[in-house]
């Protein structure tokens, strides 16, 4: 017996992630975040199988609540995972034909009478890794309490999180991930891929059977990235850069939001981090760019996108170029050039543009955790003071009351 676990022991010591072994990996205090950055090509199939397995039960759900004439839309979440509603807006209002709103928990809970109509019937589609957070919980509470009716389709990696207690209520419908997207390093890598791309599965789910083929090339892209672009972003993640900014239009906005809080997080805020679209960053934000920042280009691959893309790029390696540039896209596009080119896929078909939103994310989440590493910081923990927690803390959720939104309305 003790021959055969110090057999599996080495076998596991030898097994590499991102380049490193296990002993490196504690070493470096990386070990949650590195493998889970790893696994998430293979957890995309599993929640492709997921999603279809429970194919039925969501459509008997949103089927019945899309048959009300005034039932509104909110994709909430906070931080990571609000972006993953910014990112489902546009395919959840085309899939429901029901106006959609993409707001935070942070908002909804600050100003919920901005956003909870005592007049209109309500889905809020909550995202949360641990479904612990007070403002989530808080938020469907608000919900409850003001809207004229709510329901709830809570996506969750956590089986045992507030959010997903709440799954026996006849209002409610929870989806649970597989357990592996339940990150426990701090940062959000398989929760924030899976939990989207589940919401864009459920978002064609009356059509889900077309899209095991795209979920297939998904990964297929994730294993391209990380098995012939890790070391090219370890060696770009050496670099002597404090900032850094990431350009991304329409779906690939919010990804290349959530591409600088990984930065951010990983390195304590040692590297400072900034996201807008393409067209955007000519109106004032282009002044942050210096000789000590490298630059993300999230490409799109709609032709007409791409155009306004492809002239921003031009602009800026005419002008302040940064320490470096990396442009992440689907195909290889020979006219624009970047210090490092990530490419995911030669065919010349396309997948759907809100599709590479799941995989246009692992670069950032690579290159952070090398550059974690490199600050000497522990990727699964860099908060040194613990100014950022898994879950946050410190949050008091306070009773809101119905004369407050009268007193509002008087104003």
């Amino acid at each position: 017996m003790d021959k055969e676990r110090i057999t599996a022991e080495t076998t596991t010591e030898r097994k590499t992630w991102l380049g490193m072994d296990g002993m490196q990996l504690r070493e470096a205090g990386g070990t949650f975040t590195a493998k889970e950055i790893a696994q998430q090509p293979r957890l995309w199939k599993s929640t492709w199988a997921l999603v279809n397995e429970n194919k039925s039960a969501l459509q008997a759900f949103l089927g019945t609540i899309f048959a009300s004439e005034d039932m509104e839309v909110i994709l909430t979440g906070a931080g990571t995972s609000a972006y993953i509603g910014s990112i489902l807006r546009d395919p959840f209002q085309k899939g429901s034909h029901k106006h959609t709103w993409a707001v935070p928990t942070t908002d909804l809970v600050s100003h919920p009478h901005h956003y909870f109509q005592s007049d209109r019937s309500l889905l809020l589609v909550s995202f949360a890794r641990s479904g612990n957070s007070p403002e989530s919980v808080a938020a469907i509470n608000l919900a409850n309490a003001l809207c004229k009716k709510a329901f709830h389709l809570i996506i969750t990696c956590n089986t045992e999180g507030d959010l997903a207690r709440m799954g026996d209520r006849p209002d409610c419908f929870v989806f649970h991930l597989p357990a592996e997207t339940n990150d426990r390093g701090l940062a959000m890598t398989s929760s924030f891929t899976c939990m989207l791309l589940a919401g864009l599965l459920i978002t064609r789910i009356d059509r889900i059977h077309r899209y095991e083929e795209t979920v297939s090339r998904l990964a297929d892209y994730g294993n391209r990235i990380i098995s012939q672009y890790t070391q090219p972003l370890k060696d770009m993640a050496s670099l002597d850069f404090n900032r850094a900014v990431f350009l991304g239009s329409g779906p690939l906005q919010s990804a290349a939001q959530e591409s600088q809080l990984k930065l951010q997080e990983l390195t304590d805020g040692k590297v400072i981090c900034k996201h807008d679209s393409f067209l955007g960053l000519r109106h004032g934000p282009k002044v942050v760019i210096d000789p000590k920042t490298l630059i993300f280009f999230l490409y799109s691959n709609d032709d007409y996108v791409h155009l306004y893309e492809a002239d921003l790029v031009k602009s800026i390696l005419a002008t302040e170029k940064g320490i470096g540039q990396i442009g992440i896209s689907e195909s290889p596009d020979n006219d624009l050039q970047a210090t490092l080119g990530i490419y995911f896929s030669g065919y010349g078909e396309k997948i759907e543009e809100d599709f590479l939103s799941v995989c246009s994310v692992l670069p950032a989440q690579i290159l952070a955790f090398f550059k974690s590493v490199n600050l000497g910081l522990k990727p699964d923990a860099p908060s040194a003071n613990d100014t950022i927690t898994r879950v946050v803390q410190g949050v008091t959720i306070y009773p809101y009351r119905a004369d407050h939104i009268h007193a509002f309305n008087r104003l």
